[in-house]
């Protein structure tokens, strides 16, 4: 089972590129896509099971306790990452809807998937896991200050509460506690254990899924909004790879050891683009355009956490063991 896991493991970009184009192939093909958007969460929270149940569950509160770690990511996520989309900002039409959807999804860092591609990137995800709420808290309160000093007073009230607890609930929160319940049975019986094993073969067929059922389901949306996507893409591009190198380079100014700071720099690329479509939706005159805008980085995104898997996993690794976390 080890071997099955290991080769998984070893092949998950040929796997992931593979999906992405069958999705594509599939939003083409396929007349309708409302069920594959109420399969989204679902998809998300068994990947996140499945993601969580690799990291021990009993040592997350070991791991709140990382000052440095905390600090160092919430310097990367709401100072330095802000910087940027304010300087991004500047290469964009001057369209109102437009800027909104852009800072909307570019100032709101993920709290669901980020942990999956940061394990399977080489990070400590461990420490991503435990800094969830506190990113989930902050992001409630920094976003509305962002946006009224980006866009105005009215951009900042569209940020509303529900769709970010309702997040936490079903992706993290839930995901988790099955997962702590699943360790505790795997160290009480062998059959329990054997449970585990099998889980354990997922992640990465996790992840396909729901590359899968985001690409083919978000793709079909962007027919009416064309030109709108196409004028932010640049931005979004610029966004992923600038991202987690000044996530990186603020995890090193903080001396953190090289999978801690693995885990800053894939939390300052990976956006929160499935939790705040719904604010999106619910602006005056947003669609197709809002929506448009945020599916397009979501595709951008996951292309680049492809590449984020491999590139980051190698990043610190002449360093040996570093600083502690």
């Amino acid at each position: 089972m080890q071997d099955t896991r290991d080769a998984l493991e070893q092949r998950q970009i040929p796997i992931y590129f593979a999906t992405v184009a069958l999705a594509c192939a599939a939003a083409w093909a396929l007349p309708g896509t409302a069920l594959l958007q109420s399969a989204i969460n679902p998809a998300l929270a068994l990947m996140l099971y499945v993601t969580f149940l690799q990291v021990p569950v009993a040592e997350l509160r070991g791991a709140l306790g990382q000052v440095r770690f905390l600090a160092a990511l919430l310097v990367a996520n709401f100072i330095a990452i802000p910087m940027l989309v304010w300087g991004l900002a500047q290469c964009l039409p001057d369209d109102p809807l437009l800027r909104l959807g852009v800072a909307l999804v570019l100032l709101a860092p993920c709290i669901d998937y980020v942990v999956t591609f940061s394990h399977l990137g080489r990070a400590d995800a461990r420490l991503l896991l435990a800094a969830t709420p506190v990113l989930l808290i902050v992001q409630m309160l920094a976003l509305p200050a962002y946006l009224g000093l980006f866009l105005g007073r009215d951009a900042a009230r569209l940020v509303e509460a529900g769709p970010f607890l309702h997040a936490f609930v079903w992706l993290i929160a839930v995901p988790l506690g099955l997962a702590a319940a699943t360790q505790a049975w795997a160290g009480r019986s062998a059959a329990g254990a054997r449970a585990a094993a099998r889980l354990g073969l997922l992640p990465v067929p996790a992840t396909a899924l729901v590359l899968f059922v985001v690409i083919a389901a978000v793709l079909p949306q962007l027919g009416g909004a064309r030109q709108a996507a196409w004028s932010v893409l640049p931005v979004y591009a610029a966004f992923a790879v600038a991202a987690p190198l000044l996530g990186w380079l603020v995890a090193r100014a903080f001396g953190l050891a090289a999978p801690a700071g693995r885990a800053v720099a894939f939390s300052a690329g990976t956006r929160n683009s499935l939790v705040v479509l719904p604010l999106a939706l619910a602006v005056p005159g947003a669609m197709p355009v809002l929506p448009a805008i945020i599916v397009s980085q979501t595709l951008v995104e996951l292309l680049a956490e492809l590449a984020y898997v491999r590139a980051i996993a190698r990043w610190g690794r002449d360093q040996g063991a570093g600083a502690a976390p």
